[in-house]
Parts: structure tokens; sequence; C-alpha cells
């Protein structure tokens, strides 16, 4: 498991009996996790410190509890790179913390190449690894398919003080946004993405992960240039295991591109029991001179 051990804007503090208590910066949220299957480690008392509790309702969704004001939006720091955290109505806070071990290989990658670099990053959300890969000197390519969360993504950026590099912002589908780039003849050196568990097109058309990820992949490469530098998958679909990621990397890009496939899960470590929450897995391919 890659553990992202080196935050201080962030902590998760301690989890239990469906929860997770984490430090945002200078708050305190509560947050139900279904990985969280043992008790907590602190007693009732200290877990009602959290300034916000995020509730599920049975009917689905859910709803934050304030303990107290809270601002609508605030920054937290990951090294150099900046990012706005809001609670959400669907519990998220716009970036997932245990992705800043992806963060940091995204841009030591990018700068070892010493080339320019072009990436195309899918379901983008928030931007979080636009912005890593815009501070190591690439130009990006950023495609989601929620008009907000691409406002988000841009803002993040400004935040760190890249608004001036190479970003380029797209709302679009993705499926149909990279078939169009292979009819434009637009080529990446790159791809990352983030496939949801399930999803609905802007035509109703219904989104599988287990259906759609082969044959997305297989597109991608389409659009990659002759030479390209990685590949990243994240995916938090429960139940889907990281060999799966495996083979399809090395079915799809080492066995037409030599190099190299690593995946594995992501995690945060947990200040109160030492243990690593398992937080989603990844898969990694990259060429011979990564």
């Amino acid at each position: 498991m890659l553990v992202a051990d080196d935050w201080k804007d962030y902590e998760l503090i301690d989890t239990g009996h469906g929860e997770r208590l984490e430090r945002w910066g200078e708050f305190i949220l509560r947050r139900p996790d279904p990985q969280v299957i043992w008790p907590a480690e602190k007693d009732a008392d200290f877990w009602n410190m959290a300034d916000a509790h995020y509730h599920r309702s049975p009917k689905g969704g859910g709803r934050w509890e304030y303990k107290r004001v809270l601002p609508s939006r605030w920054t937290i720091s990951y090294k150099d790179l900046m990012f706005y955290i809001r609670p959400t109505d669907f519990k998220h806070t716009g970036i997932f913390p245990e992705q800043a071990v992806n963060w940091k290989w995204i841009i030591d990658v990018i700068r070892k190449a010493a080339r320019p670099v072009k990436v195309i990053n899918l379901f983008a959300y928030t931007g979080a690894a636009t912005v890593a890969a815009a501070s190591a000197g690439a130009e990006v390519c950023h495609v989601d398919a929620a008009k907000g969360m691409v406002n988000w993504a841009k803002e993040n950026l400004a935040l760190s003080s890249l608004a001036d590099r190479p970003v380029r912002f797209i709302t679009d589908d993705v499926i149909k946004f990279v078939k169009r780039e292979k009819r434009r003849g637009h080529m990446y050196d790159a791809v990352i993405m983030d496939p949801p568990s399930y999803g609905r097109g802007p035509d109703g058309e219904v989104w599988k992960l287990e259906d759609a990820l082969y044959t997305l992949i297989e597109q991608c490469l389409n659009i990659l240039s002759s030479e390209p530098l990685f590949f990243l998958i994240n995916s938090y679909t429960t139940g889907f295991s990281h060999a799966v990621l495996e083979n399809i990397l090395k079915m799809q890009m080492q066995k037409k591109f030599g190099g190299c496939t690593e995946t594995g899960e992501v995690g945060l470590p947990v200040t109160a029991s030492g243990l690593s929450l398992p937080c989603g897995i990844y898969g990694r391919w990259g060429n011979s001179a990564n």
C-alpha cells in the first residue's frame, strides 16, 4: 500500500464504527466510510469535537450537521500545491488526500522526462492531478462532465499561482471527447483517469466501470504519442481488484510500448491507532525511462 503520510494540513485523526474523524486545515470533519468496520480508538466525547458531522440518510444522500459556523470554503496546501476545501452534499470535500502519493509520482515523472509533456486528465474532478502536472511543467487537458467541478479546478490552479500555465479546461463527456481528439489528431504523452463506478452520460447512456474501462483505455491508445510517458488509473470501486488494473495495463500499454506496470492500494495513516486506512486502488504504467 502507498500511504500518504507527509501531509501537514490534513490528518486522519481516528477511524471507527464506519466513520472517519479528519482535520482539514483548522477544521475537524466527521464523515462515513464503509471500509471502517472496526471500533474507534478514542471515546465518543473525543469524536464530538468535530466541527461538522455528515449523516447519511436511509433514503440516499445525507446532510451535514454543523457544530459551529464554518466558512463556505477554505484552503489547505500539500507542499507547493493549494486547494479549496468545501463540504459538499455528497460528503466529499473537493480532494482525496490519499492521492498525494500519485501527485508526487506525476510531478517526479514529468520533471525527470526533461522534455515537453502533454497530459490529458480524464474524469478530472476538481483538478488536483491537473495542478500537480501543471506545476511540473506539463501542458494539460482537463476533462470532466460536471461544469461546477471544472470551475473548481480552475480556481485550484489559480490558487496555486499556476493560472498562466498551458491548461485547457473541457466540460464534456469523457468518452466522446477522446473520440473527437482522435479525429482531430491531437496526441498526448500521458493519461490520468479516475473513472466513476457508475454514471450516466449526457444522453442517458449508462457507464459501468467493469463494462467500459477496457474499451476506454483502448480508445486512449489512439491519442497517445509514439513515446508515451505514463498512464495512471485510480479507482474507488468497491470489490474492484488492483490486479484487474495490472492485467489491463499489461495487455494494453506494456504489450505495445514495453515499460513497467505497478498496481496496488493507496491509503492514509490513522494517528490514533497507527493503522493505515485503505482508500482505493491505483494502476501505473511508465516507460522504461521512468
